[in-house]
């Protein structure tokens, strides 16, 4: 028997499965699916406790499969593709020359679709992102020391921020999660005002985003599968 409450875990609803025969309370994620198999007589109280002391490794779980579908699916048609916390639905013509959203669609050439794939989404991050770095600079006060924002496409880093205020971010990051990008962009802007990785760097870092471990860590974990 199965019952949706309203409990949601970054945007996704949490159902409750129950069984008469279940002992135990166990936890699924799926891509975009949290369910929670419980016993018939355990009170909703005791299994929104439970949730919430699980929140934080749901949300990883969520969020690695958000991140993943273009490199489990590659360039197919109707395969589902991240950007900047949307979901595009990609979609392969044989005449096309180049990539164009329509709505929710990516429209894609069939022959060649990674390149204009990516060459559609470096177009289409640098406005986003350039607000992003931007608002970041003006809420740690070094507006005065932001130079250019470019995408990147270098394998070596997510981002970086030369000596003359140049910020890149990669344009991998819009596969990821909005709270990684937004890490990455932070981490970036701090370093107009300290250019290293002392104490005072990351109390700048900090002071804007106090859970900022939790997306460094998801990058190193599942960086990869962007």
């Amino acid at each position: 028997m199965g019952m949706s409450s309203e409990w949601t875990i970054s945007g996704v609803p949490v159902t409750v499965k129950r069984s008469v025969r279940r002992r135990t309370v166990a936890l699924q994620v799926k891509p975009g699916e949290v369910t929670i198999y419980a016993p018939q007589r355990v009170p909703l109280r005791q299994l929104q406790d439970i949730l919430q002391q699980r929140r934080d490794w749901v949300k990883r779980h969520l969020a690695q499969y958000a991140a993943r579908p273009l490199a489990a699916q590659a360039c197919t048609d109707g395969a589902e593709l991240t950007f900047l916390g949307e979901t595009l639905t990609l979609r392969l013509e044989g005449d096309r020359k180049k990539a164009v959203r329509v709505d929710n669609d990516l429209l894609l050439p069939a022959d060649e679709p990674e390149r204009a794939l990516e060459r559609w989404t470096r177009a289409a991050c640098l406005t986003p992102y350039t607000a992003l770095v931007t608002e970041y600079a003006a809420v740690l006060g070094a507006a005065d020391r932001l130079g250019n924002v470019r995408v990147s496409a270098t394998s070596a880093r997510w981002g970086s921020c030369s000596s003359r205020g140049d910020i890149r971010l990669h344009w991998k990051l819009s596969r990821a999660p909005l709270d990684v990008l937004h890490y990455v962009a932070l981490h970036e802007a701090a370093h107009l005002l300290e250019m290293n990785h002392s104490p005072r760097y990351w109390a700048h870092v900090a002071r804007v985003m106090p859970g900022w471990q939790t997306h460094r860590r998801w990058l190193r974990e599942y960086g990869q599968t962007l």
